[in-house]
């Protein structure tokens, strides 16, 4: 099992609709993988996480990195996993920028501790959870 984390900043906000329409792709994409992983998104940002086997992993990230709608994509961390953090989640999401926002379809809550339980946390994890802080900082 492989993942990667990366930093991207979008080219323009994205409104519910837009926001909508990227993760429906990527939950469509990610299912015919088999990859799974987390998008946040807070202020024009993302992080990502992604993870699966390495070359479906690489091929998804190097798509991403493609992708016209982002810029400034920063491969923040990636390596090899015993087992996968969002098994459930062909992709997780949570809009962070707008706590009042009604949730997305696939919406969770990065910072419930059912969702990143345990104390010995990958890197991973704790990456995705220091986003959360600093965004709800920024709010």
């Amino acid at each position: 099992m492989y993942y990667i984390i990366y930093l991207s900043a979008g080219t323009k906000w994205f409104d519910e609709p837009e926001l909508q329409a990227i993760l429906a792709s990527s939950n469509e994409h990610n299912s015919r993988n088999n990859i799974t992983g987390l998008l946040l998104y807070n202020q024009g940002d993302f992080i990502q996480l992604l993870e699966g086997e390495e070359s479906d992993v690489t091929a998804t990230f190097a798509r991403i990195s493609l992708d016209a709608r982002h810029k400034g994509i920063t491969h923040i961390a990636g390596g090899q996993l015993k087992k996968r953090n969002f098994p459930q989640w062909a992709m997780g999401f949570k809009l962070l920028n707008d706590l009042s926002m009604q949730p997305l379809k696939a919406y969770l809550d990065p910072a419930n501790k059912s969702l990143l339980p345990g104390a010995a946390q990958h890197l991973s994890i704790k990456l995705l959870k220091a986003f959360v802080r600093t965004a709800r900082m920024a709010v």
